[in-house]
C-alpha cells in the first residue's frame, strides 16, 4: 500500500512541478504554445518517471506517451496538457499557492492530474504493463489524438482518467456522451421591402427547425439536445438566402445517442422551396456506469485501507477522453485527479490537501490493477474488480 504519509513527504515537488505546468500557458488553438508546454511536461515526466516520452506530432498538435515493459500494457493512465486558457491568462490568473488552496489557468483542469499521475506512477517498483498518454487537443474534442487513445486502450484492462474530480473529490463514474450537429438551410434572396413574397426565408425555416429540436430531448433519459450558434442572412432589408444552426446533444446511453442520430437523419424543411443538410454526428460515446462500476468498487476497498473517507460517484454531463475509452470496451473510472473547482472560470483552483490523498489512491489502484493483471488475464481484472 502507497500511504498517504509516504506522497504527503513530496508535497514539495508536487507543487514545484505543477507551478512548472501552470506557468507554460497551453491553449488548445496555440501550436506553438502546446508544443512548449508538451516540453515542459515532458521535463517533469522524465524528472519523476525516469525517462524521455515518445512525441507524437500529429497537425501540429503534440502528444506525449510514455510506455513501460516489453509486453500489453494492463493500465492506461489518461489525461490532456491543453487548456481554454488563452496566452496572457497568467497576468490576470498569476500560479499562486496561500497553503490551501493552488490557483493558476489550468490548474485544477488539468495539469494537476498530470502531476498526481506522474507522483503515483514514481513511487511504484515495476511500471511494466503501463502506459501514460498526455494528449494535447482534449478542450478542442481530441481530433487528432483520438486515435491514440482507443488504440491504447484497447485491450488495457482499465483506463484510469485523471481529469479533475467532481465536486467534493467524486469520482466521475459516468459521462454523458456528445453528438455535435449542423443544420444548414438554403433559401432565396428577396427584397424584404418591395417583394418578400418572392423569397424562401432561411431565417424563419431555422426558426421552425429550433423549435422542433425540443421535441427530441428526453429529460427523463438525461437527453438535452441544445440548439447554441445560430446564423442567417446578409443584410436587415433582404430575406434571409441562407443560415445555419449549431445542435449540441448530450446522451446517457448509446441508445439514445442512436435514437437522437436517426431523428436527425429525417429532417426535413418545413418551407416549400427551402432545402437542409444536417452536418455532424456522435462524437464521444457515453462512458456508462457499467464501464466504470468494478473499479470504483476497487477503488473504494483501497481508499479505505488508505484511510480516505468513502469515496462518491457522480454522473456529469460533461465528456472526456474517457469516453473514447469506455467506447472501445475498456473499463474506464474518471475524476482521479484534483479536487477542487471553477474549471474553466475565473475561481478555478486546486485544494492542496488533497493533492497527496489522491497520489496515493491512484498509485494504489495502478499497483492493485498491475498486481492482478500479472496474475492473470484483462477480463480477470475487471472480473475481480467487480467481486471487490
Amino acid at each position: 500500500m502507497h500511504s498517504v504519509a509516504r506522497m504527503q513527504s513530496r508535497v514539495r515537488h508536487v507543487l514545484a512541478d505543477l507551478e512548472e505546468l501552470v506557468t507554460c500557458e497551453s491553449p488548445s488553438t496555440d501550436l506553438a504554445a502546446v508544443a512548449a508546454s508538451a516540453d515542459v511536461v515532458a521535463r517533469v515526466g522524465a524528472r519523476r518517471l525516469g525517462r524521455e516520452p515518445e512525441r507524437i506530432v500529429r497537425s501540429g498538435r503534440t502528444h506525449l506517451r510514455w510506455r513501460f515493459g516489453d509486453g500489453p500494457a494492463t493500465v492506461l493512465l489518461l489525461g490532456h496538457h491543453d487548456t481554454v486558457w488563452p496566452i496572457g491568462s497568467l497576468a490576470t490568473h498569476p500560479y499562486t499557492v496561500d497553503g490551501k488552496v493552488l490557483r493558476g489557468p489550468g490548474c485544477l483542469d488539468m495539469k494537476a492530474g498530470l502531476v498526481i499521475a506522474m507522483h503515483a506512477l514514481s513511487v511504484l517498483p515495476d511500471l511494466s504493463g503501463v502506459t501514460l498518454l498526455v494528449t494535447g487537443d482534449e478542450e478542442v474534442g481530441s481530433p487528432t489524438s483520438r486515435e491514440l487513445i482507443e488504440s491504447a486502450a484497447e485491450g488495457c484492462a482499465a483506463a484510469l482518467v485523471v481529469e479533475a474530480a467532481a465536486g467534493g473529490g467524486a469520482l466521475k463514474t459516468e459521462r454523458k456522451g456528445v453528438s455535435l450537429y449542423r443544420i444548414a438551410v438554403t433559401g432565396k434572396a428577396a427584397h424584404a421591402g418591395l417583394e418578400p413574397w418572392r423569397g424562401v426565408n432561411a431565417t424563419v425555416e431555422l426558426a421552425h427547425q429550433v423549435l422542433a429540436m425540443g421535441g427530441l430531448a428526453d429529460p427523463a433519459a438525461g437527453t438535452t439536445v441544445t440548439p447554441t450558434l445560430l446564423s442567417a442572412g446578409t443584410t436587415t432589408n433582404t430575406v434571409a438566402a441562407m443560415g445555419e444552426v449549431a445542435v449540441d446533444v448530450r446522451v446517457a446511453s448509446r441508445a439514445e445517442q442512436h435514437r437522437v442520430d436517426a431523428a436527425m437523419r429525417t429532417v426535413r424543411p418545413v418551407l416549400g422551396g427551402a432545402a437542409l443538410e444536417v452536418l455532424g454526428g456522435p462524437n464521444r460515446p457515453p462512458l456508462e456506469a457499467r464501464s466504470s462500476e468494478g473499479l470504483f468498487a476497487r477503488a473504494g476497498v483501497l481508499a479505505r485501507a488508505l484511510g480516505l473517507p468513502p469515496l462518491r460517484a457522480a454522473a456529469v454531463g460533461g465528456a472526456s477522453d474517457g469516453n473514447f475509452t469506455a467506447g472501445v470496451g475498456t473499463p474506464t473510472l474518471d475524476g482521479l485527479g484534483a479536487v477542487g473547482g471553477g474549471a474553466h472560470a475565473d475561481d478555478e483552483h486546486v485544494v492542496v490537501a488533497e493533492l497527496p490523498r489522491r497520489s496515493a489512491l491512484v498509485a494504489s489502484l495502478v499497483a492493485d490493477l498491475l498486481e492482478t493483471g500479472r496474475a492473470g488475464s484483462p477480463a480477470a481484472v475487471a472480473a475481480s474488480g467487480r467481486r471487490s
